[in-house]
């Protein structure tokens, strides 16, 4: 039974409430466009650059002249891939009875298998067209000598022999 009055007290709640929703909705505006703006705290150009450094850094290590990595070096960058596990029948590092019948056939034929590539299985210098012929030898010599071979590892042009030990070590860190 409406007499077509409005209730008065209804319009007083419903100015209330849009009041307060105005002045809700004006407050986010003001802290939105507030936090938009730059600390001055974070313009130092420590805090810049820290925010536009880049995500990842590279550290290559020792960096090694061309041709100068040890048996050692090359086996933990290339040979290790398939030797670690045996990957296609690969002799693994240390395993004596895998490589007894390979020593027997001689450093030479060794590393004239590891630069040239042996059988299908055994990519010409493990994969790595840049690893000299005497890296090559010398990742041979390591990786026979774990399977019991005496062989002599090829020496280091330029670098004392203590001085490659160093450097072996340090590669491995």
């Amino acid at each position: 039974m409406s007499t077509g009055k409005s209730n008065p007290l209804g319009l007083v709640v419903a100015g209330i409430v849009v009041a307060v929703a105005a002045v809700f909705l004006l407050a986010k505006l003001v802290i939105s466009y507030n936090a938009g703006q730059a600390n001055p705290d974070d313009m130092t150009a420590e805090a810049i650059n820290a925010r536009v450094k880049q995500v990842g850094e590279l550290d290559a290590g020792e960096v090694v002249a061309a041709g100068a990595m040890t048996g050692k070096m090359v086996y933990e960058q290339v040979c290790f891939s398939c030797h670690k596990d045996g990957l296609i029948g690969a002799p693994k590092l240390g395993d004596a009875a895998a490589w007894g019948p390979r020593i027997a056939q001689g450093f030479d034929t060794l590393v004239k298998h590891a630069v040239e590539g042996f059988n299908g299985k055994m990519p010409a210098k493990g994969g790595n067209a840049n690893l000299t012929d005497q890296e090559v030898a010398r990742a041979v010599a390591y990786m026979a000598n774990s399977g019991g071979a005496k062989f002599t590892e090829p020496k280091v042009e330029g670098v004392a022999s203590g001085e490659s030990k160093a450097s072996e070590g340090a590669a491995s860190k």
